[in-house]
C-alpha cells in the first residue's frame, strides 16, 4: 500500500515519489490544498485518462508522471482539501493516476461531491492511515458508513450518472410548483429550495450553464443522450479569449489542445441548439456590430438571465455571483452538470444558513472586496467553519450597496468555503433589473426570510472599523489591513478585472483613482504593467460611453476584452516569472493560479493606487503622500 503524504517540503515530496515512503505521518500535513495545485489550469484541456499524468503538478516537488509512476494508492492531507475551482478534473486526475482513497481532515464541498460523482473514495478518518500502513484491509462499506445516505448511494452505484439513470426520472417542467407556507419560520434559502424540491436530495434548476473547460468532458460522458429543456441551458466561451498570449499554454504547446476543447464545446452547443456566448478577440472588438454579447459566464448570468427566487447552477465555483439578486446559485462539477442536463435536477447537499450582518457604514475608499478579505481572515472562516454553508448577507451596509457590490460578497462566498451566498431582493434589485434588462420585476411577499428563521450562526461585522485590506500571496485568507503592511512591496503587474472585479462599479472605482492620478501628473511607472479587463461587453460599452477608456489609455493601461483572463492564468496579466509580484482585484491567489509569481489581493481602488505608485499602497495613503486628504469627484474625461 503506497501512501503519499502531502507536505510543503519539495524534497520530502520527491523522496516519497521515489519510493521512500514514510513509516509514520509527518508532523505537519499540507492544509488548504487547492484544485489549482491538484490540476493546474493549463492541463484542463485533457478530459480522459491522460489526466492521470498531471495530478499534483501544481504541488512543489511533483512533476508530470511522478504520481502515476510511483503507483500511489492513498493520499493524505490536512484541512480544507480541494479548495477553489469546481473543476472535476482534480478528482478525475487522482482516479486516473490510480489513487483509490483520499484522506484529509476536511474537504471543500465541491471537490468532495465531484469525487463522489466519479466514484473516488474520500475519508476524514485519520485512524485509517495506521491501519492501512499495517496492511489491514479496510472494507469499502466502513468508509461509506460515515457518509450521508445519498453520497453512499452514489458511490455504491459507481458514480452520479449511473445513480441518476437508475433513480431519477426527468424533472419535468422547470416551473416550480406552488409551495404552501411552512409551519415554522424559514430563511429565504429554505423557501427557494422548498419551491424547487424534486426529492429529498435534488432540486429543479431554472437555469443551467457551462463553459469550455467542462463541456468537452460533459459531452464525452453524455454521448447521444437527449437533453432536458435545452432552452434553460446557456453555454459560455469565456476562458479562451487570449490563448495566443497565455504563457501557461504557449510554453507547454497546449494551444492546439485548447482550440480543440473550444471546438468541442461549439459542436456540442450546435448539436443541441443551445444558447451560446463566444469569446471576443481584440480584432473582432474593433469591428463589433454589437451582435456578439460576450463575457464571464457567471457575471453574464447575473447581468442577463438570473431572477430573484430562482435556482441557478453552473460549472464554476463563483456561480454564487447571482445570489446578489436573491436567487440560490451554486457551482457544480462536470458530472453533476451532465446529470442535470439529462434530468433537469441537480444534487443539493444539506446546508445550514449563516447570517452575515454588516453594521455601521463603510469608510471612504473601502469596498465590498475589503469586507470579504476581512471576513476571510476571521479564525472561524480561515479554519473551515464556512465550508458548505449558505451565507445570507444583510444589515445597513448591505442595504446601501449596489447589486455590483453585493455580487462581490456573494461571489466570494466560494472563497469562504460556502455552498452559496444570497441577499434578499429589495428596491435596489428592482432598480438593477429595470436598468440593466428593462424588466419591471415585482418582488413577491415570500421573497425574504421570516422573523425568527433559524440560522446556524451569526457573524456581525462593524464595517466602520474595516479599512483597505490585502491578502498576502498563497491564500485569500491571508488577510491584513494595508496600514499594517510592515515592509515595502514593489510590484511588477497590476490587474483589474475578473468576475469579482470586472463589473460596472469596479470600473467606476478604477477610473476614479486613475483620473485623480492624471490630475496629479501621475502615470503607471515603466516597470509596472497595468491590465484592465472588462467582465462583459455591457461593462465595456458602459465604460466607453463615459470616456473611461481615454483615461485608462492615458495612464498606460492595456485594456483587454471581456473574459476570465489572468484570474485563471489564461491571458495577459498572468506572471511569467517566479520573481514577479502582482497586485490584483481577483478573488484567488493560490500558488500557481495566475502564473509562477506571487499575487497580492486587494480592492479595485487599492490595486489602482498601487499601479500608480509602483508598490502596494492604499489610495488613502497615496493621497496623503501627494498632500491631499480627500478624493475629488469622479468624472469622465472630456
Amino acid at each position: 500500500m503506497n501512501i503519499l503524504f502531502l507536505v510543503d517540503d519539495a524534497h520530502a515530496m520527491r523522496e516519497q515519489l521515489a519510493g521512500r515512503w514514510l513509516a509514520t505521518p509527518p508532523a505537519q500535513l499540507r492544509d488548504d490544498v487547492s484544485t489549482d495545485e491538484i490540476t493546474p489550469v493549463h492541463i484542463m484541456s485533457h478530459y480522459d485518462d491522460s489526466l492521470g499524468r498531471f495530478v499534483y503538478t501544481g504541488v512543489k516537488g511533483v512533476h508530470a508522471g511522478d504520481v502515476l509512476a510511483a503507483k500511489v494508492d492513498v493520499v493524505v492531507a490536512g484541512r480544507r482539501y480541494g479548495k477553489g475551482s469546481s473543476r472535476e478534473h482534480s478528482p478525475a486526475a487522482e482516479k486516473h493516476a490510480g489513487i483509490r482513497l483520499v484522506i484529509a481532515e476536511s474537504f471543500e464541498r465541491i471537490y468532495r461531491q465531484n469525487a463522489d460523482n466519479i466514484g473516488l473514495l474520500t475519508s476524514t478518518d485519520p485512524g485509517l492511515v495506521a491501519r492501512l500502513q499495517a496492511g489491514e484491509p479496510i472494507p469499502v462499506e466502513e468508509i461509506l458508513s460515515s457518509r450521508d445516505p445519498l453520497a453512499a448511494a452514489v458511490l455504491r452505484a459507481g458514480g452520479l450518472l449511473r445513480y441518476g439513470q437508475q433513480n431519477l426520472r426527468r424533472a419535468g417542467s422547470k416551473r416550480a410548483p406552488h409551495a404552501h407556507p411552512a409551519a415554522a419560520p424559514q430563511t429565504l434559502f429554505d423557501k427557494i429550495i422548498a419551491r424547487h424540491r424534486f426529492n429529498d436530495s435534488f432540486v429543479r434548476a431554472d437555469l443551467r450553464f457551462i463553459h469550455e473547460y467542462y463541456t468537452g468532458m460533459a459531452a464525452h460522458m453524455l454521448g447521444d443522450l437527449p437533453l432536458h429543456d435545452p432552452g434553460s441551458i446557456v453555454v459560455f466561451e469565456d476562458h479562451s479569449s487570449y490563448l495566443d498570449e497565455s504563457p501557461a499554454h504557449l510554453r507547454r504547446g497546449l494551444v492546439p489542445n485548447m482550440r480543440a476543447m473550444q471546438q468541442a464545446q461549439r459542436d456540442f452547443a450546435a448539436k443541441h441548439g443551445l444558447r451560446y456566448h463566444r469569446t471576443l478577440t481584440d480584432e473582432e472588438a474593433h469591428a463589433d456590430d454589437g451582435s456578439n454579447v460576450a463575457g464571464i459566464s457567471h457575471a453574464m448570468v447575473a447581468e442577463r438571465y438570473a431572477l430573484p427566487g430562482q435556482v441557478v447552477v453552473g460549472t464554476d465555483s463563483h456561480t454564487p455571483h447571482s445570489g446578489a439578486l436573491g436567487c440560490v446559485a451554486f457551482g457544480v462539477g462536470t458530472t453533476d452538470m451532465a446529470n442535470a442536463f439529462v434530468t433537469g435536477a441537480v444534487r443539493l447537499p444539506s446546508a445550514s444558513v449563516v447570517k452575515v450582518r454588516l453594521d455601521g457604514a463603510l469608510q471612504p475608499g473601502v469596498a465590498a472586496k475589503d469586507i470579504v478579505l476581512h471576513l476571510l481572515r476571521l479564525p472561524q472562516i480561515r479554519g473551515g467553519g464556512g465550508v458548505g454553508k449558505v451565507f445570507e448577507f444583510c444589515g445597513p451596509v448591505v442595504d446601501a450597496m449596489s447589486i455590483d457590490e453585493r455580487a462581490t460578497l456573494t461571489n466570494m462566498s466560494a472563497e469562504m468555503g460556502g455552498l452559496t451566498g444570497i441577499v434578499a431582493p429589495d428596491a435596489e434589485t428592482v432598480r438593477f433589473l429595470q436598468e440593466r434588462r428593462g424588466i419591471a420585476f415585482a418582488i413577491e411577499d415570500w421573497m425574504r426570510g421570516d422573523p425568527g428563521a433559524p440560522y446556524s450562526a451569526t457573524l456581525t461585522v462593524d464595517s466602520s472599523a474595516v479599512g483597505p485590506m490585502l491578502a498576502s500571496p498563497g491564500d485569500p485568507g491571508n488577510g491584513l489591513p494595508v496600514d499594517e503592511l510592515d515592509r515595502e512591496v514593489t510590484i511588477d503587474i497590476a490587474y483589474g478585472g475578473s468576475c469579482t472585479a470586472g463589473k460596472r462599479e469596479d470600473f467606476d472605482r478604477y477610473h476614479e483613482v486613475l483620473a485623480w492620478g492624471l490630475q496629479q501628473g501621475l502615470r503607471v511607472p515603466p516597470q509596472v504593467q497595468l491590465y484592465l479587463q472588462y467582465g462583459t461587453t455591457a461593462v465595456r460599452d458602459y465604460c466607453i460611453a463615459r470616456g473611461y477608456d481615454t483615461t485608462f489609455s492615458a495612464v498606460g493601461a492595456r485594456i483587454l476584452q471581456p473574459s476570465c483572463g489572468a484570474c485563471a492564468n489564461c491571458g495577459p496579466g498572468s506572471s511569467s516569472d517566479a520573481g514577479q509580484v502582482t497586485i490584483s482585484a481577483i478573488n484567488r491567489n493560490f500558488p500557481g493560479r495566475c502564473g509562477p509569481g506571487r499575487v497580492w489581493l486587494a480592492s479595485p481602488q487599492t490595486v489602482m493606487a498601487s499601479a500608480l505608485a509602483g508598490r502596494v499602497v492604499s489610495w488613502h495613503q497615496l493621497r496623503q503622500e501627494s498632500g491631499r486628504s480627500s478624493a475629488p469627484q469622479s468624472a469622465a474625461p472630456a
